[in-house]
């Protein structure tokens, strides 16, 4: 008899949850309280060990096809664009990893993962209000009083996870004192500008990054920084008029052009999660952000929520009803450490970004050449071998 999971959430870790676990022949129900999906977001970043995991799920030939595959990665000097170092990614990354890297628009993705679940497997506007268990099954109830029943339940429910509040008690999202302009430009607004494939600029108390999406339509944004202000935590709030200018001002002329002719630009506070000692109980567990959310100066928050379907999946396989609270016991075992450790490789990273000019800053740069040297993949590489199957 095969086990029956419900899965709350339709973000880009709830359906590759869903995926993963159909895969591993799990009947599934996805539940999500928005009425219809969106193109919302803009760029993500996916290393090998997501790339990889996505092949696993049968993804990785429609997602790359919207994809761009940047040849390297250069990191530069905020007030004149001198480049500090660059890494190797492109076909070198490929062979050296088994998997591509890629850049994609976050919708792009999204549609990939919900484009392979049958529609009928996904309800739409449909709110959990309350998550019940027992011995032998898990339960949610929407906000019209309905019960759905399983074996399973798969909390995708983001950053603000009202499952994760009452599995674990009340911990709230933690703003990281950072906050992020974003911007999505045609290519042809940028042509002139000789921008690297894949430019990260390094500043006090900012950092600013670009990378194409779309097979190079499109001009990914991100460009961060410090502010002791809580900011929301939105993809739709937009910016003031002309605020990112005031922001970096006095930056090299190429981040400041792409930020004066940016149409639309949203900003938004970036949010962390304390760390768990577990994810799950008994029948019930969480999954990518609401486990996990992370800053994304390492580029590994969609990557680990993936990497989370595909070892969930693993995990379920082959396993009877009966048997479901040891296997999410398997599933966060395999997990939990590596993406605890992903979330404080990225704070760090951040902090490294944003040192002031003089000695800290040039001995950063000085460590990234020497790195550069011996490691042509840069450290962020240390986390793309691992493998969702082991």
């Amino acid at each position: 008899m095969r086990a029956t999971a419900i899965v709350v959430g339709a973000g880009i870790g709830g359906l590759a949850a869903a995926l993963s676990l159909r895969r591993a022949g799990c009947a599934v129900t996805v539940v999500e309280q928005v009425p219809r999906f969106a193109e919302v977001g803009a760029g993500i970043q996916l290393a090998p060990n997501a790339t990889g995991a996505l092949r696993q799920l049968g993804l990785l030939d429609a997602v790359a096809a919207r994809a761009a595959r940047p040849s390297h990665m250069s990191f530069r000097t905020w007030s004149d664009g001198t480049e500090i170092c660059r890494y190797t990614l492109g076909r070198e990354v490929e062979d050296a990893f088994g998997a591509p890297y890629l850049q994609v628009h976050r919708a792009d993705l999204h549609q990939a993962l919900a484009a392979a679940i049958p529609p009928d497997s996904v309800r739409l506007s449909t709110t959990v209000v309350a998550i019940d268990q027992d011995d032998d099954s898990a339960s949610v109830t929407t906000t019209n009083g309905e019960h759905l029943t399983a074996d399973l339940v798969v909390a995708a429910d983001g950053i603000r996870s009202p499952v994760r509040r009452r599995l674990f008690g009340a911990d709230e999202a933690v703003f990281s004192r950072t906050a992020a302009y974003r911007a999505l430009l045609p290519a042809h607004e940028v042509t002139d500008l000789d921008l690297p494939p894949f430019g990260v600029w390094l500043g006090p108390d900012r950092h600013f990054v670009h990378y194409w999406v779309r097979r190079g339509e499109l001009l990914n944004v991100v460009a961060v920084f410090r502010t002791e202000t809580p900011a929301q935590e939105s993809w739709t709030a937009q910016a003031e008029p002309g605020e990112q200018l005031t922001e970096f001002e006095g930056w090299d002329p190429r981040p400041l052009s792409i930020l004066e002719r940016a149409g639309r630009v949203f900003r938004y506070g970036l949010h962390t999660r304390t760390p768990l000692a577990r994810w799950n109980t008994g029948r019930v567990t969480l999954l990518g952000d609401s486990a996990h959310a992370m800053v994304p100066f390492a580029a590994q928050g969609a990557a680990q929520a993936i990497m989370d379907a595909a070892v969930l999946g693993d995990a379920l396989a082959d396993t009877p009803p009966a048997g479901v609270p040891d296997a999410l016991d398997r599933y966060v075992d395999r997990r939990l450490s590596t993406a605890t450790r992903a979330q404080a490789g990225s704070a760090r990273a951040g902090e490294d970004f944003h040192l002031p000019d003089g000695p800290e800053a040039r001995a950063r740069n000085a460590r990234m050449v020497a790195y550069a040297a011996q490691n042509e993949f840069g450290p962020f590489s240390s986390a793309w071998a691992t493998d969702a199957g082991t």
